[in-house]
């Protein structure tokens, strides 16, 4: 149980990002009072949970009912991750803009209007988004087959996503605070530094789909 939460805290951190993902999440929600915010960042740490222990528990028999590899995951996942972060990298602004400008008509709707923005855009794609759920199956395929060793594994990968739950909701809810701390323009070096690792984890996340798939092409039949 300990080596998968060992296993699989670090992923989730490294693609879910939560301090970064609280930057997003301050700019989407500018619109919003206090209260709304707060809301909104439990609903999306709850939706958060959901999807990352669904798709750990169920996501490679889901793949398998589609005939999706887990590789090609991987490099779908990589790809839409990758160009993602390649457009926050070179226009941060245009795409704090045009976050803002899907929030608009949220900002104007009461409060209890706001669950299925909390799902879309701030769940899916900002939060877990396609890099997520790519590790997260990733993680599931990682399960040893004997039962109790499979149970202890899910307790222990379904104990980091827990975890990473509470960041996510920390993170979120004291998005005002570290958006003060950081002004504008620190906000904007955060954002760009994000997308640029956020790149990088998208590559990665392609290239341990290609790889694979180039070594079965290219190795010797027979």
């Amino acid at each position: 149980m300990l080596s998968a939460f060992l296993l699989a805290f670090p992923a989730l951190f490294s693609i879910v990002n939560p301090l970064g993902g609280a930057i997003i999440f301050h700019e989407v929600t500018a619109r919003q009072t206090h209260v709304q915010r707060v809301a909104l960042a439990r609903r999306v740490s709850v939706y958060s949970a959901i999807v990352m222990l669904v798709t750990l528990g169920a996501g490679s028999y889901i793949l398998s009912f589609f005939g999706i590899t887990i590789d090609a995951l991987r490099i779908a996942g990589g790809l839409v991750v990758a160009a993602r972060a390649y457009e926050m990298l070179n226009a941060p602004g245009e795409q704090s803009d045009r976050k803002q400008e899907q929030a608009k008509p949220v900002g104007e709707a009461p409060h209890e209007d706001l669950d299925g923005f909390a799902f879309y855009p701030l769940t899916l794609p900002f939060t877990t988004g396609p890099g997520t759920i790519a590790v997260a199956v990733s993680l599931g395929t990682e399960r040893p087959d004997a039962l109790t060793p499979a149970l202890l594994f899910y307790a222990g990968a379904a104990l980091a996503i827990v975890a990473m739950t509470a960041l996510i909701l920390v993170s979120y809810t004291t998005a005002d605070r570290l958006a003060a701390a950081l002004g504008a323009g620190g906000r904007q070096v955060v954002a760009r530094i994000a997308a640029f690792l956020l790149l990088g984890i998208g590559v990665q996340i392609a290239l341990s789909g290609i790889i694979p798939v180039l070594h079965g092409a290219l190795a010797p039949s027979g």
